[in-house]
């Protein structure tokens, strides 16, 4: 029996990839990539993948992409797309990626559920081909959903499958898709989206700040997805929570060193301080904190401001809450709660 590895992100395209060569027996082995710029709590993500993998029938590898794709977006060799997304150099990890896969469990060839011309970056006809090629992988990688507009693979001139019963779809449409969801009984699947936060433009600005500044760390992607971020140096930063949820990963985040300050007489958001917590930047951090709160229109508003990770229990000082010429002057980017 041939043996295929899958790459399933929980999604109907993917599902689909993998149901269309398991129908012409071929074993399928799924490994779905997670990492901090999932749209989505990575939790979610899983679930997602294993659901997708149970509906299969077929075994599920996970795999932790962060760091990889950190490196990535540091120096994308193909650039960047409208964002942020250096879309073309993490489809080349991820399928050498798979490919090591391929060669641990000893099967064929690689299954993936893009559609050419889906996606203006990774997906065009010449892109995938490329895609493949200085992966070193070429005529490794089959796309069920688009393999007849599309080289023949190896799977297919050896005859692991038939490419008569592969598809040959393009574009963005999703009417096959569905058809063919309804075929094989396919249903709960997410709703079409996109995929990756790098491909939001104002989540982008706020990456491309830190890899400017040298300080795209895990730790900091991950506050990339919450708050009002505002820059006051080259090494100094400042984070205002708009919502418990945000303040509550915020205080999670917060690493030795980092200043931490809320309201001191009311409900109301937490920020973070990092880099230069000298005074005078704990007061400018102090004030877009005030400026977030219900005390906003105060003359002086009261912030406790106190050290992350310690014992410190912390000062009071009082403040002016920022306006919001000084605030829009400092922001890097405001964007929609990234869930």
């Amino acid at each position: 029996m041939a043996k295929a590895v899958g790459l399933l992100s929980g999604g109907l395209d993917s599902m689909l990839a993998v149901r269309l060569v398991q129908d012409q027996g071929v074993e399928v082995h799924a490994i779905h990539f997670v990492s901090v710029f999932n749209c989505g709590a990575r939790a979610g993500k899983r679930l997602a993948a294993r659901l997708a993998a149970e509906a299969l029938e077929c075994p599920l590898k996970i795999v932790d992409f962060t760091g990889e794709q950190l490196e990535i977006i540091r120096n994308p060799s193909h650039g960047y797309g409208h964002a942020a997304n250096p879309c073309i150099d993490c489809h080349m990890a991820m399928i050498r990626r798979a490919a090591d896969y391929v060669r641990e469990i000893g099967a064929d060839f690689i299954v993936t559920g893009e559609v050419v011309g889906q996606r203006p970056m990774s997906q065009r006809n010449f892109v995938l081909k490329m895609i493949d090629n200085e992966s070193g992988l070429e005529g490794l990688v089959l796309r069920p959903l688009s393999a007849r507009q599309l080289p023949e693979t190896r799977a297919e001139k050896e005859g692991l499958v038939d490419r008569d019963k592969l598809e040959g779809i393009m574009g963005r449409t999703r009417s096959r898709q569905m058809e063919l969801a309804g075929r094989f009984g396919l249903s709960g699947y997410p709703t079409p989206a996109g995929g990756c936060l790098l491909t939001d433009r104002g989540f982008g600005v706020r990456v491309i700040d830190l890899v400017r500044h040298g300080q795209l760390t895990v730790n900091d992607a991950h506050l990339t997805k919450v708050g009002r971020h505002y820059r006051f140096d080259d090494t100094t930063k400042v984070i205002v929570g708009r919502n418990q949820r945000e303040n509550g990963v915020i205080e999670t985040f917060a690493r030795e060193g980092d200043v931490l300050l809320v309201p001191a007489d009311i409900p109301g958001p937490t920020a973070l301080l990092r880099g230069d917590t000298s005074a005078a930047n704990t007061e400018r951090a102090a004030s877009l904190c005030a400026r977030s709160s219900k005390e906003k229109d105060s003359a002086r508003a009261r912030v406790l401001v106190r050290l992350a990770r310690t014992l410190d229990k912390g000062r009071i000082i009082e403040v002016a809450p920022s306006d919001d010429d000084n605030a829009a002057s400092l922001a890097v980017a405001d964007r929609k709660e990234a869930t």
